[in-house]
């Protein structure tokens, strides 16, 4: 069950995220702000399309991003079929997707991490996403994972 998971995770995984230079400690701290900090369009904008792609779940039917909303590499690895294969298995374990719960929204030195709860119909859904947003305001990556509650103290403070 928990490699199906993972696969399941990874296939969902729409956001590819390249290296640029070494990996330099002030690029890798993640640091929570409140939601009143963030820009309403920018919070507004991760939210939607967050839900889009969980939504792909109940109905099968994805409207595909475009230029203004995601990075390239993003709009590249999101396709209807692929999120459609991946839905049915969610939609089969965890039933249909209800909406999200913004948990938190994290900075980085280039981004700006907000962090969902997915609610779905059976309770036994304790899943997250992950919806990254660029310093461009461009969607750079989208990760469903399992809940995590740990993951604020595992952040490294500025």
């Amino acid at each position: 069950m928990k490699k199906v998971l993972f696969i399941l995770s990874l296939l969902l995984l729409v956001g590819c995220k390249s290296k640029t230079g070494g990996n330099k400690t002030e690029d890798l701290k993640i640091s929570k702000v409140l939601a009143t900090e963030v820009d309403n369009s920018q919070q507004k904008k991760a939210y939607d399309l967050g839900k889009r792609v969980l939504l792909t779940c109940n109905t099968s039917k994805f409207k595909p991003f475009n230029e203004t909303e995601v990075t390239p590499s993003v709009m590249a690895n999101t396709t209807e079929e692929r999120l459609t294969k991946t839905c049915q298995k969610f939609r089969q374990w965890y039933g249909g997707f209800k909406d999200l719960k913004l948990d938190g929204v994290y900075k980085t030195k280039h981004e700006t991490i907000y962090r969902y709860r997915a609610l779905y119909e059976k309770k036994v859904a304790n899943k997250e996403l992950r919806v990254y947003v660029n310093e461009d305001n461009l969607i750079s990556a989208i990760k469903s994972l399992d809940w995590d509650e740990t993951f604020e103290s595992k952040l490294i403070e500025k």
